[in-house]
């Protein structure tokens, strides 16, 4: 059922000179929302051309906050382009209607102005605030796991030895395939390149030394723990931080069992002795892609390329790789028992969480190689 035309909000002008009185008619309330907004608008431009204008009110039989509003906006909008607009013939309920839903155009925020170098300075502290905790959590996390460690020597009953080895079975056997075939990949690759930028100096047989030395020392056991962190090191880090959204690890602590003891160090002891054995996987099917592409671009038969590997290397350029391990695998699996307990009760951190420890575990590892490569050097072993 449609409105009496006589609710409706509208207006008349009447001018004498340079003034012009605007009367007011109707109910300018929402009920009449499209036909309010019409004549709000029409109202602004009601008193073009004028200097002085005055809205009377007497007219008006209803008025709301969006009338109010609205009228108080023309009245506004009519000051804006010069007009001396007021209001007159409100009653006293309207007057304060009128005060109350006053129009208040929205300030827009500049955005403050930013120094480049103290963004820089404010950034660089931050981070460094950021490392600093990381330290500290992984100090004291490292004294924990080192307590627990040496509790379990002293009461071997404490060692779950079933759940150490369906860790190793997932750590390590289960990624045998992957592990294997990027070694061998990036083993063809290494060998690849190597003949090729060698053979320009007459000397592409060395290729066979560059692999030997490049992957038993370094891309073996930094590929292979890289891939580990990736695989593992995030599967911890879910695992937990599953763990720690049902509170699961609470209830591990009302009974009084140690998380440390009962989920840590079972995958930190199976981590610590898969990652050697996945290195020494990685290291063999690096050299067979090399021996592979050796023969199929330089026509070095499988024979020639063992007794040439055997001249390059020695013990010392295998145990590199092994030393190295062991201290990756422990880096990693702190990072990520580290990240799965800061997890907090939604999945949007969990994810952050995952995505913080395969990164944060990556640039470790590579950073304690670069550590590992000038020890070795600086004793020249």
């Amino acid at each position: 059922m449609s409105k009496p035309a006589e609710n409706l909000p509208d207006f008349s002008v009447e001018r004498v000179g340079s003034s012009a009185r605007v009367v007011l008619r109707g109910a300018w309330t929402i009920a009449a929302s499209r036909a309010l907004e019409r004549a709000a608008q029409n109202l602004s431009l009601a008193a073009t051309g004028a200097e002085n204008a005055e809205i009377d009110f007497a007219g008006v039989t209803r008025l709301d906050t969006a009338g109010a509003w609205l009228i108080d906006k023309a009245r506004q909008h009519m000051a804006a382009a010069g007009i001396a607009a007021q209001f007159a013939g409100a009653s006293p309920e309207k007057a304060i209607l009128l005060k109350e839903a006053a129009y208040a155009p929205a300030a827009l925020d500049k955005a403050p102005r930013e120094n480049a170098l103290m963004a820089l300075l404010v950034g660089l502290g931050a981070w460094s605030v950021g490392m600093a905790d990381q330290i500290v959590r992984g100090v004291a996390f490292l004294g924990e796991l080192a307590f627990g460690a040496l509790k379990v020597m002293v009461w071997p009953k404490a060692m779950r030895p079933t759940s150490m080895v369906f860790h190793l079975d997932s750590f390590a056997l289960r990624a045998v395939p992957i592990i294997a075939t990027i070694n061998f990949l990036v083993g063809c690759i290494v060998a690849q390149q190597g003949i090729f930028q060698l053979a320009r100096f007459g000397a592409s047989t060395y290729a066979i030394d560059m692999v030997g030395v490049l992957v038993l020392r370094e891309l073996g056991v930094l590929l292979t723990a890289i891939m580990v962190a990736g695989r593992s090191g995030s599967a911890i880090t879910a695992e937990l931080g599953s763990m720690k959204m049902r509170e699961e690890v609470d209830a591990l602590r009302v009974m009084g069992i140690s998380p440390m003891e009962a989920l840590v160090l079972p995958r930190m002891v199976a981590l610590v002795v898969a990652l050697p054995l996945l290195t020494v996987i990685g290291d063999m099917a690096a050299l067979f892609g090399g021996m592979v592409t050796s023969y199929l671009y330089n026509g070095v038969s499988p024979q020639v390329f063992a007794e040439r590997l055997q001249q390059a290397i020695g013990m010392n350029t295998y145990l590199v790789g092994l030393i190295k391990a062991p201290f990756m695998a422990l880096v990693i699996g702190m990072i990520a028992a580290i990240e799965g307990f800061r997890v907090e009760g939604s999945a949007e951190s969990l994810g952050r969480r995952v995505t913080a420890s395969v990164v944060n575990s990556i640039f470790m590892v590579i950073f304690l190689d670069g550590l590992f490569a000038i020890f070795f050097a600086s004793i020249s072993y």
